[in-house]
Formats: C-alpha cells, sequence, structure tokens
C-alpha cells in the first residue's frame, strides 16, 4: 500500500461539479467517493472519466494525480465523453439542421445535466492545440513538466526514455538472481546493452512525433497496438498526449508491454544461455531487442494490458551467434 496519498478529481453522472479525493489505495478511494456522493459502496466502480475504462487496483498505482474519475453507482454505464458525443459529431458533418436537432436532443432530455457537461468538454476537446510544440505556444500543456523542457516533443522523448531506463534498472537488478559464478559475464551483457542503449538515446524516438521511427503519427496521435496475444486492438483505443494536460497525464497509464515476458522469460533465458554456451558467443543484441525495442515491445491502452502468463518463448536459434559479430562477450 502506499504510503502517501495520491489525489484525484471525481466527478458524477448527477451533477456537473468536481470533487477532489485524496487516498492510499482504490478501496479507501473508492469508499470516500461514495461518502461524497452519497452512493452505496458495495455496489459501485470508479472509472476513467476519459474512456470509461474501469479502475483497477493494479491501475491505481499507476495513475497521476489530479487525474479525473467518474463514480458509477448500481446500473450506471459511461463509454467516456468522446464516445457519448460522438452522435453530434456525426450530424456536424453532415447536415445543420441536424446539428440542431441532436443539440436540443442532447439538452431536453432527462440527462439533459449530464449532456451539457458533455458538450463542455468537447468545445475543451475541439479547443486543444495539437500543433503547437513549444511552452510559449501551449502553457497549459506543461502545467507541472519541469522548466527545462521547452517542447512537446522533448518532453514525451524524455517519457518514453525513462520508461526503457526502468526496464534497463531491471535488468541490472536481475544480476542478484545470477549464480554468483556467472554473475561477472551478466554484468558485462548488461554493460554491454547499457552502451548501445546511451548510444541510441533509450530509444525516447517511440514517442516523439518528430521521428519517422515514432510509434505515433506526425501530429501525435498513438493507437493501442492491443494485447501481446491478438494483432489488433479491440477497443479501437487511441490518444493524442500532444493535446493537451489531461491527454498527457492519461497517456501515462498506457504501457510499453513486453510480448516475449521480460522477468518471466527473457531474463531468465540469458541466464540459462550464460550457463549452457558451451564455448558459444550469447547473442546480447537479441536479447537486447527483446527487452528495449518494438520488436518485442507493443504500446497498449491500460485495458489492454494483460498481466496473465504470456507463455512464448524466445527464439532458441537466436540466442547464440552463428559468427563472431558485434561485441564479444568473454569467456
Amino acid at each position: 500500500m502506499l504510503t502517501t496519498c495520491k489525489s484525484f478529481k471525481l466527478r458524477s453522472l448527477r451533477t456537473d461539479r468536481k470533487y477532489g479525493v485524496a487516498a492510499k489505495s482504490l478501496k479507501e478511494l473508492l469508499l470516500k467517493s461514495c461518502l461524497r456522493l452519497q452512493l452505496p459502496a458495495p455496489d459501485c466502480r470508479l472509472c476513467f472519466y476519459e474512456d470509461g475504462t474501469e479502475v483497477t487496483e493494479d491501475h491505481f498505482w499507476n495513475i497521476p494525480d489530479q487525474t479525473e474519475l467518474i463514480l458509477l453507482g448500481p446500473g450506471d454505464t459511461w463509454q467516456g465523453y468522446v464516445g457519448e458525443i460522438q452522435r453530434f459529431l456525426n450530424a456536424f458533418s453532415n447536415q445543420t439542421d441536424s446539428v440542431v436537432r441532436v443539440a436540443q436532443g442532447l439538452l431536453s432530455d432527462e440527462e439533459a445535466p449530464k449532456r451539457r457537461k458533455l458538450l463542455s468538454d468537447l468545445i475543451q476537446h475541439l479547443d486543444e492545440n495539437i500543433s503547437a510544440e513549444s511552452r510559449e505556444e501551449d502553457e497549459n500543456w506543461f502545467e507541472g513538466v519541469e522548466s527545462r523542457f521547452k517542447t512537446k516533443s522533448s518532453y514525451m522523448r524524455y517519457s518514453c526514455e525513462s520508461r526503457i531506463r526502468g526496464y534497463m534498472k531491471e535488468v541490472g537488478s536481475y544480476t542478484s538472481v545470477i549464480h554468483s559464478a556467472l554473475q561477472a559475464k551478466y554484468k558485462q551483457v548488461v554493460e554491454a546493452m547499457l552502451e548501445k542503449l546511451k548510444s541510441e538515446r533509450y530509444n525516447g524516438c517511440y514517442f516523439d512525433r518528430r521521428e519517422e521511427v515514432s510509434l505515433c503519427t506526425p501530429e501525435g496521435w498513438f493507437s493501442c497496438q492491443g494485447p501481446f496475444d491478438t494483432e489488433t486492438c479491440p477497443g479501437s483505443h487511441s490518444i493524442n498526449p500532444y493535446g493537451n494536460r489531461e491527454s498527457r497525464i492519461l497517456f501515462s497509464t498506457w504501457n510499453l508491454d513486453h510480448v516475449i515476458e521480460k522477468k518471466r522469460t527473457v531474463l531468465p533465458t540469458l541466464a540459462d544461455a550464460l550457463k549452457d554456451r558451451d564455448g558459444r558467443e550469447v547473442d546480447w543484441e537479441y536479447f537486447y531487442r527483446l527487452l528495449f525495442t518494438v520488436d518485442n515491445l507493443k504500446l497498449v491502452h491500460i485495458a489492454c494490458h494483460k498481466k496473465s502468463y504470456h507463455n512464448l518463448a524466445c527464439d532458441k536459434t537466436k540466442i547464440y551467434q552463428k559468427r563472431k559479430r558485434g561485441r564479444r562477450i568473454p569467456r
């Protein structure tokens, strides 16, 4: 459990007002939210306001402070404000008369307060400054971002680098699991990987919309690549963290997921390869690609991040070098 509270912005379907709530766990957050909005805790759940994904205990640890959540009571549903206004947008693209009829419907039925809130969010959504790049062009986007970052792309690059650095730290920490007789060899592999990562600037290009190899469009739109066991995203999730501050924060909950699992498979296989190499050279660059590149990383929405056992193995034909190349790991 967290030792300090995390703070959130809480919404409800029944009011336009936002509430500040702080908690150390999802259970505490749900209880406090229900007390605040006077709803029965056993039948309620919390979801992300933007896309309706239900918050779980696993999500709680990774949600940034001040993220907007919505409390749903018995029988309530929420698909996210973007889905709710799709009907309005479709009409808008066809003809003005339809826009008027849809807008009147949104504002006149029993859900009018909710609809007014959605239209307000639509205005904010359409007002986002996607094309702006510098701090001077979009000061709101940089709220809470260190002053050393002058452009959106530089911060997004740093965001990706931080994730990859975290993976590198885990790889280094795995040394303690390795048999003492193999630790020196393992550390040499780790050092080689670290040098390559530094030369490639920790692959921060994946989140930098200025780069050709970026995972996003030139405008900054990212699409979920789906769970490890599917080719596409079943929810068609997409996001543009370059658009506004809220999307930037929400994007931090997306995962760069290892298809072949890092701790369960890749690192144990590397350790076994060092142990059983029998005079062969371990192809550490193959393991590098599995650990730190899109050869084995998929960008996934938090709802598509499956934490179950992937049951996938490393390619045995690529574990050892077929001929001497790259950096040689001493025997």
